[in-house]
């Protein structure tokens, strides 16, 4: 088995300012990884390219360096968790396990311009096992981006949290998030 974790976009500000950990690298990314490794799972969390602007033929590119088979576990974060939902969106290829937290569509095309162009595939559930986590206190366009994912695919299995924001350090106040890991290392 193997595991990719893609992370979400910043504005410009934080993306050059060294007051921040790279994007990678934030969170509870590095906990995830490590904890993952520790249990013989080889996980990648990969530096999407200029992620301030999003664009999706670059990200699209830095994803597909990395193997993804039968085995393979995708989680996405917020704009992360959009993009693996279009990139298996056109790309029908097979994977174990896709998580997605606070996943985030612009709906509205507030902040993206082509990044969320496509139509979701609801046949990606019926390839593999789909979660979604979401907290009830996030930002209206992730709950309205969730509720398109939870109604485009059948079968979605739904983790409602409260109180934990939009998962990030700042709202959760910890980088570990054992109730992820647990959905992970699960067999379902």
């Amino acid at each position: 088995m193997n595991a990719i974790i893609i992370h979400g976009t910043c504005d410009k500000e934080e993306y050059f300012s060294d007051k921040y950990p790279s994007l990678s690298n934030s969170h509870w990314f590095p906990w995830l990884q490590k904890q993952l490794l520790m249990k013989g799972i080889f996980t990648q969390t990969p530096e999407m390219p200029e992620a301030y602007i999003s664009d999706y033929e670059k990200w699209e590119k830095e994803f597909e360096r990395f193997e993804t088979n039968d085995d393979t576990v995708l989680i996405g974060h917020s704009c992360g968790a959009g993009f693996l939902v279009r990139w298996l969106s056109e790309n029908k290829v097979n994977f174990s396990k896709l998580v997605l937290v606070a996943p985030w569509l612009d709906p509205e095309r507030e902040k993206t311009d082509n990044f969320f162009d496509f139509q979701i595939d609801g046949k990606i559930s019926e390839r593999a096992c789909v979660h979604v986590f979401l907290s009830e206190d996030d930002d209206a366009a992730i709950l309205k981006s969730a509720g398109m994912v939870i109604g485009s695919m059948p079968g979605v299995k739904v983790h409602k949290f409260s109180g934990k924001g939009h998962f990030t350090f700042e709202d959760m106040k910890t980088h570990v998030f054992p109730e992820l890991l647990e959905i992970i290392l699960s067999n379902n």
